[in-house]
């Protein structure tokens, strides 16, 4: 605080309390005036400013004690124990969220004469966030299934309880293969699938085939793709070229899905080549939109606009183990490639790896240490991608409308001719 060097300090925290109180005590003032139940409220905006004013001079009375602070802090709880007691009596709620708060906002002189202002700001954003999303928090518990807190207890126990405690030892003394990078490699794409599917379901839930091509690209493409090219046999002329634009929305965000797993894996690496990806995700991309917005229907036909109707959670054990057995195969594999055929060699392998999952192959090669460059690295990642995007227009191509197949045809080959000219100069 010393760019207020001329104001005393009592003066200055006394400025901050009553701001912070009265702050927290309008937000309980809009909850009362949207509120259409009769529920008796603790106070309103000027209650709570004076509740934190309260706090504040009982604790500078004698603040090394705090006896007074203390004393003021109990009497509160009598007034809100009759408070409570009253709304059991008279209307039958049970919330005692505004009395907690106004708990929050006694503590608030203690926090700004003790923690750092960042600190005290970081509380209130919180109190007042979680008082605002009352309706939200109803909204999204709504939409959670009996299986959505067993699924977050499962990823918790993958990342905090399982990878903490495996080893760091190589298995095998001549290959960077150890039970935590294989674990920590499948807890970053279990988390990475997990976060797109919570997005998909709680935050853009309902949304139009363009949200749904881009966060379903960055949980899985190829799933992605053969849901759409389904889809698109259903609907009408005028949405075709719209499944079109996602499908290859959704293979652009493999790009950046990619690109993560580089940033965690092999930082060095990203920072000597992330260009070569940029240029390849923003070429997809606007082949993607172009395609996507070739013809706006008009807000009739909007209506009949779908998203991807797949609930299926992506973080199982099962899943979560098939990854980990494919990252030991393409580990070993990739290592003997390497060591009996060279670069050669792993550029083979690299396209025959496209027509299967490409996550667990990509993400050994960033942990790997194959004595290969940078460059031959990035170069067999272009490769399995190239490889990979065949594979998924071969799907679009088969499982879609005949309608569709031109312009992903075209779409598809910008891609993969961007791919092998970004190759040509690594």
């Amino acid at each position: 605080m010393e760019q207020f060097i001329n104001i005393p300090d009592n003066y200055i925290q006394l400025f901050l309390v009553v701001g912070f109180s009265l702050v927290i005590g309008l937000s309980q003032r809009k909850m009362q005036l949207k509120s259409d139940e009769q529920e008796p409220f603790f106070g309103s905006d000027r209650t709570f400013t004076l509740i934190g004013i309260l706090g504040y001079i009982l604790y500078i009375i004698d603040p090394a004690t705090k006896v007074f602070w203390g004393c003021g802090g109990a009497g509160l709880m009598v007034l809100f124990a009759v408070n409570y007691h009253f709304k059991l009596s008279h209307v039958h709620r049970y919330g005692i969220t505004s009395i907690i708060t106004a708990c929050i906002t006694y503590c608030i002189p203690t926090l700004v004469m003790t923690q750092p202002l960042q600190f005290s700001l970081l509380v209130l954003v919180i109190v007042l966030l979680l008082t605002e999303m009352k309706e939200t928090f109803i909204s999204v518990t709504s939409r959670m299934n009996n299986d959505e807190f067993m699924t977050l207890a499962k990823f918790l126990i993958i990342a905090g309880i399982i990878l903490p405690i495996l080893p760091n030892e190589r298995i095998f003394a001549d290959i960077n293969l150890t039970p935590r990078n294989i674990w920590s490699a499948t807890v970053v794409i279990s988390g990475m699938s997990y976060f797109s599917y919570l997005l998909q379901k709680f935050v853009f839930r309902g949304s139009g085939l363009l949200v749904s091509g881009i966060l379903g690209g960055l949980y899985s493409s190829t799933a992605t793709t053969i849901i759409l090219s389904r889809k698109s046999k259903k609907a009408p002329e005028f949405l075709l070229h719209r499944y079109s634009g996602a499908i290859i929305l959704a293979s652009a965000m493999m790009v950046i899905r990619v690109l993560v797993m580089l940033i965690i894996f092999n930082t060095p690496l990203f920072l000597q080549t992330w260009h070569y990806f940029a240029i390849l995700f923003v070429i997809s991309m606007a082949a993607g939109l172009l395609v996507y917005f070739y013809k706006t229907p008009t807000a009739e036909q909007l209506q009949h606009e779908e998203k991807i109707e797949d609930d299926q959670n992506p973080l199982e054990f099962k899943v979560a183990l098939i990854f980990a057995a494919l990252f030991i195969l393409f580990t070993l594999v990739t290592y003997y490639t390497v060591l009996n055929f060279g670069a050669q060699g792993l550029t083979i392998l690299s396209f025959l790896v496209g027509i299967t999952d490409i996550t667990p192959f990509i993400t050994n090669l960033f942990q790997g240490d194959y004595f290969a460059s940078g460059t031959l690295v990035v170069s067999a990642t272009f490769i399995a991608m190239f490889s990979n995007n065949i594979m998924k227009l071969g799907y679009a191509l088969t499982l879609g409308t005949k309608s569709n197949r031109k312009s992903l045809i075209i779409a598809f080959a910008v891609m993969g001719a961007t791919a092998l000219v970004l190759l040509m100069f690594m």
